[in-house]
């Protein structure tokens, strides 16, 4: 991986990331591709969004169809014919919200298969060798998350997990680089320690002195009041070298992806823009609309005037209510290549500000057309 910051502007940052597949300009928001497809939506689509990566599910592709099945097939590249990087996670977060079916403990974390009940565990290593069968471009290693609010003994039992796993993770990963597998992947940590700012100052200073190609922080979005949010991004950066990627998991909102940016933070993935497309919400430059709300039956206007997609060059809001209402699959597409072309688009014009120095004033445009 090559990884340059082109400019800042604040705190706010535009930087180059090159992967094996593609060059990556940041900010940049990752549609999420759970199963190897972003739902919906083909990999056609993709390219017409232009999206240079996208992030698939290591728990779901393990479960089915099987990483060694994709490995088989030539990897996630091949298997799914998306020629752009793949960003893969690690189980942590599907152990979080499935909880009720795993449990972690010191080595690892057991569940039980959503699919069929069968029992598997996964160890650091083994989920490296999963991200290693899907050859991805990015693998994420295997962490404790928590949600939130949790007891001091829980979050400090999380860190200790954490770093130990970290450890086990970068020794194994770099173990399998020197034997010529995995060569063109990377790897990055992920920060933990809730929203207590002592405890993401030790997650992110123990994890920050190994030899990782990037770092995450992960557990918020998981309950915790966006301030909260906000604040423990805030806190925690300063730890976080300057020279490597910033990645902040699970998030979020159009206005959080803004308030991140502003905060230092590169990359971003969440599954809102395609979910909410679904649910009939849709993101515009002026706000959320739904979409499935009787004033919409006779409007003629695209969703967003401003907006250059596929959907708003050919289709009106009305024909778009009338296929949500009529329970049409063909709205499913049509609402989510808007919604990530939103997405796309503002980490774009995000971007554009960061190089031209002017990001706050983008920053407090994009807050005044939403309060009109």
């Amino acid at each position: 991986m090559k990884f340059q910051i082109d400019a800042v502007s604040g705190k706010a940052r535009a930087c180059t990331i090159e992967t094996a597949h593609s060059t990556i300009q940041t900010p940049v928001f990752m549609p999420v591709g759970t199963v190897g497809s972003v739902k919906a939506l083909d990999m056609e689509d993709m390219e017409e969004l232009d999206a240079k990566i996208i992030l698939a599910n290591t728990y779901h592709m393990y479960l089915r169809p099987g990483d060694k099945t994709v490995a088989q097939m030539g990897g996630l590249h091949k298997f799914t014919t998306f020629k752009k990087s793949f960003l893969t996670d690690s189980g942590g977060f599907q152990a979080f919200s499935l909880s009720d079916i795993s449990k972690a403990d010191k080595n690892g974390i057991e569940f039980r298969s959503h699919i069929d009940g069968s029992k598997h565990y996964f160890t650091p290593e083994k989920v490296i060798d999963i991200q290693l069968n899907l050859g991805s471009d990015i693998m994420m290693i295997l962490d404790d998350l928590v949600a939130l609010p949790a007891t001091q003994e829980r979050i400090a039992t999380s860190i200790e997990r954490t770093t130990q796993w970290a450890k086990q993770s970068i020794e194994y990963f770099r173990k399998k680089q020197n034997e010529g597998i995995g060569t063109d992947q990377n790897i990055f940590a992920i920060i933990q320690g809730g929203t207590d700012n002592a405890f993401r100052t030790k997650s992110a200073t123990e994890l920050c002195e190994l030899d990782y190609d990037g770092f995450a922080i992960g557990g918020l979005s998981v309950g915790e009041a966006n301030e909260e949010m906000y604040a423990t991004v805030e806190h925690t950066v300063q730890y976080m070298p300057e020279k490597k990627p910033r990645y902040l998991m699970g998030v979020g909102t159009p206005e959080d992806l803004i308030e991140n940016i502003d905060r230092g933070i590169d990359m971003f993935d969440c599954v809102m823009p395609t979910r909410n497309a679904r649910n009939a919400t849709l993101f515009t430059s002026f706000g959320k609309i739904n979409i499935k709300g009787a004033k919409f039956k006779l409007d003629e206007k695209p969703v967003d005037p401003e907006c250059s997609c596929h959907t708003c060059k050919r289709y009106s809001r009305a024909y778009l209510n009338h296929l949500y209402r009529s329970k049409e699959l063909s709205y499913f597409r049509l609402a989510s290549i808007h919604n990530l072309h939103y997405y796309l688009n503002l980490m774009r014009e995000a971007r554009a500000a960061i190089l031209e120095n002017r990001f706050a004033d983008f920053k407090r445009k994009f807050y005044a057309k939403r309060q009109k």
